[in-house]
């Protein structure tokens, strides 16, 4: 996903996105849905949430 497309759900949810990194708004994003702020952690090593919208990119930045 673009940054672009992680601002604009970003912007639908009412935050903030300034000069936020791509894996800041996720971060910012996951804890506003009450989820873990867990995008770009060593937590994917364990990660279940196959339906994760940002699986696929958290994957990549952690070369699983």
């Amino acid at each position: 996903m673009t940054v672009r497309e992680v601002k604009a759900i970003a912007k639908r949810m009412g935050l903030k996105t300034g000069r936020l990194r791509k894996a800041e708004l996720i971060n910012s994003i996951q804890t506003a849905e009450g989820n873990i702020a867990c995008f770009g952690t060593e937590r994917l090593q364990y990660c279940a949430e196959e339906d994760c919208l940002w699986r696929d990119d958290c994957s990549e930045i952690n070369k699983i």
